[in-house]
């Protein structure tokens, strides 16, 4: 009985450690990063840098996160970056100083970026186009609601709606962390568990065969564009708090990070196999990477350069059991 119990338990952890080869893949960057870190600055693990660390790297993660629905359906989102801006201009635009003003803006905000995903959702459904190609022209068009909205940087943020979302649960927790942990259990966690959340992954793992299983294909699809738009427009409410202004630039580089923290978390760009739990680990080690750098005293201009270079050693790392078993079934034929 025991021997089948220790050969059960041994058969679950090969199991495990297979399924999430990738986004262990993603923590063992994550870690590292924070080791060294640690190592050029000693104040780390205060509470000050803490905060500002989950800070620096909560938009991203929420606007990753978006972008993790989308290529779960073998999808890609190219206006993350400029609903996030549009966000940020519309609300620097209207946020009034009383609390059930800014409140109303919030939801209006979050609205309009859910409605942003539905366009995406419903033209790449309906009118049968690439997603890249769809989203890139829909993303010059948020890009261009943003400038209007926002010509010059600039706008109001009330100091207490920054503070709200910057500082710290009781002196304690960064309020940017329990924001996160509000969206994984009250947002993605039901909708990753629900009817439809299941039919993104099966539309991304085989379309047809979703199909033919009797999963509403197209309904999954606009879901996740839907996703998309709403958790980007929470990114740029929150990019609001953290820099207390609006700035129709602000979300550029977003778009392609988004990508790159997806792809680092261990989700297939082909679709079908993925989560967020990876996405934020490498949401925080692109935002991480740039610190470390900076710490280490390299050559600002030469930074991309070494940021590149350690996203490409950690995807293809990711990537690398992906080839290995691709290799065997390629030898099995």
């Amino acid at each position: 009985m025991t021997t089948l119990s220790i050969a059960d338990g041994a058969q679950w952890l090969r199991r495990f450690f297979r399924r999430n080869f990738k986004v262990g893949i993603a923590y063992v960057a994550l870690l590292a990063l924070l080791g060294v870190y640690a190592g050029l600055q000693p104040r780390l693990f205060t509470k000050l840098v803490i905060t500002a660390t989950a800070n620096q790297g909560m938009a991203l993660v929420l606007a990753s996160m978006g972008q993790t629905a989308v290529v779960l359906t073998a999808g890609i989102d190219l206006s993350v970056g400029p609903i996030v801006s549009l966000s940020n201009t519309l609300a620097s635009t209207l946020f009034p100083d009383s609390v059930p003003g800014v409140i109303g803006v919030v939801v209006l905000v979050l609205l309009v970026g859910a409605l942003a995903g539905l366009i995406n959702g419903l033209i790449v459904v309906y009118g049968r186009l690439q997603p890249i190609i769809v989203t890139l022209a829909t993303a010059s068009i948020y890009s261009g609601f943003a400038l209007m909205l926002r010509p010059r940087p600039g706008g109001y943020v009330p100091l207490w709606y920054g503070d709200l979302l910057t500082r710290r649960v009781f002196d304690l927790i960064p309020t940017s962390l329990v924001l996160l942990a509000f969206v994984l259990i009250f947002i993605w966690a039901p909708f990753r568990r629900s009817r439809l959340g299941l039919a993104v992954y099966a539309v991304g793992s085989d379309e047809r065969a979703a199909y033919m299983s009797g999963l509403n294909v197209n309904r999954a699809k606009v879901a996740a564009y839907v996703m998309a738009g709403f958790l980007a427009a929470l990114a740029g409410l929150f990019l609001t708090a953290q820099t207390s202004s609006g700035d129709a630039t602000i979300g550029a580089v977003y778009t392609l990070q988004s990508i790159g923290a997806v792809v680092l978390g261990g989700t297939s760009l082909f679709g079908g196999s993925g989560g967020v739990a990876g996405t934020i680990a490498g949401a925080f080690v692109i935002r991480i990477i740039s610190s470390v750098l900076f710490f280490a005293g390299i050559n600002p201009l030469s930074q991309p350069l070494f940021e590149g270079l350690v996203l490409l050693i950690a995807i293809s790392l990711g990537a690398a059991r992906t080839f290995t078993l691709r290799n065997r079934l390629e030898t099995m034929r």
